[in-house]
This record gives structure tokens, sequence and C-alpha cells, in this order.
């Protein structure tokens, strides 16, 4: 293989992917299709624009270096296993990341309806992004490094994000306004009303 050196970068991938997905919402929300229109769009719309978003941060460009331009650094010194107990300045803007993610997830899925399920969550969404972040220095010498204190802050984002939006959700008022965001089915939408219940 001789020497190759191009990236890849996320308006490229994520632009079309996000412009497909805002038609889909627009025809579903125009034909008021349930989980899909006014607020509850807004939820899909915001959804959809911080996946890209962490996307973007974490894995794009993609940066695929071969033959003279590829680094030469083994892939396996650029993990570090072991927290760090000193002061990393990356690890806020770790925590800050997936904030919003544990905020997401109660309104958008059933699975969202516990700090233990929302943490488990965003520490899997963490893991991915570390091994993806992992597999593309092996397969395309991007320099992308490893690291279990990204992990551990990303997980505590998650963690945060939930406690926050649970705090929102004890109160009526700010509680009947969320709800209006949250999708059909998700962990935000409140009790429903058996079919067929007796009216109060």
């Amino acid at each position: 293989m001789g020497d190759i050196d191009f990236e890849i970068g996320s308006a490229t991938v994520l632009g079309p992917l996000l412009t497909v997905y805002c038609l889909v919402l627009a025809v579903r929300a125009a034909r008021r299709r349930p989980g899909w229109a006014g607020k509850q769009a807004v939820t899909r719309l915001t959804a959809a624009f911080y996946l890209a978003g962490v996307l973007s941060l974490t894995v794009f460009p993609v940066v695929v270096s071969y033959g003279r331009y590829a680094n030469q650094v083994p892939w396996y010194e650029l993990v570090q296993p072991i927290p760090l107990l000193v002061v990393d300045f990356s690890f806020v803007p770790n925590v800050v990341m997936l904030v919003p993610f544990g905020m997401l997830v109660p309104l958008v899925s059933r699975k969202g309806s516990s700090l233990k399920r929302v943490t488990v969550q965003a520490a899997l969404v963490s893991a991915s992004i570390e091994v993806t972040q992992c597999l593309m220095y092996v397969l395309f010498n991007n320099g992308r490094s490893v690291d279990v204190n990204d992990f551990i802050a990303n997980t505590l984002g998650g963690a945060l994000g939930y406690l926050i939006i649970r705090t929102v959700l004890r109160g009526a008022a700010a509680a009947r306004e969320l709800r209006a965001f949250a999708l059909p089915g998700s962990a935000a939408e409140g009790p429903r009303e058996r079919v067929g219940a007796p009216a109060r």
C-alpha cells in the first residue's frame, strides 16, 4: 500500500443524514403522526442534532493515514486503563458532553426510568465511543486515544443529566410542560389513563 493521507469531515457524512432525517420529520409532522408533531418533533430534532454533535466531537474527522503519513505509535500505547489522580482539564468537558444524554433518555425511551438504567446506558455509550476511537486508530492511524478518565467523566455526565431531569419532573408545573415534549412510551411521558377507566 502506498502513501495515503486524507480525512472525512463530519459534514460529509452527518450533513446528508441530518438532512434526510429532517425531511422525514417534516413529512410526518405535517401528517400529524403521533409522536412526530409539535413539541415532540422538537425533542426528536434536538436528539438528532445532539447525536450529530457528539459524533462530530468524538469520531470526526476520520483521518486515514498509511505509508509515511501513518502514526508509528502502537495502538496499545494510546490506551490509558488506569484513572489519573491529577487535575485533567478535559474531565469537565467530558462530563458536560453527556449531561444532555442523561436528560434526553427519559424523554425518548422507556429505558430512562431510573438513575441506574440511565447511568448504565451512559457507560455503554461512552465505552462504544472509546472502542470506536481505538478501532479507528488501528484501522486508519488517526491518532485517537482511549482514556478511562473519559469513560468515567461521560458516565458521570449521563447520571447528572438524569438527576437534573428527575428534579424538574418533581415540580407539578414544570413536569406538565416537560411531559409535553416526551415521546409516546417514554419514561417521562407519565402515567396513562386506562382504556375504559371511569372519568373523575
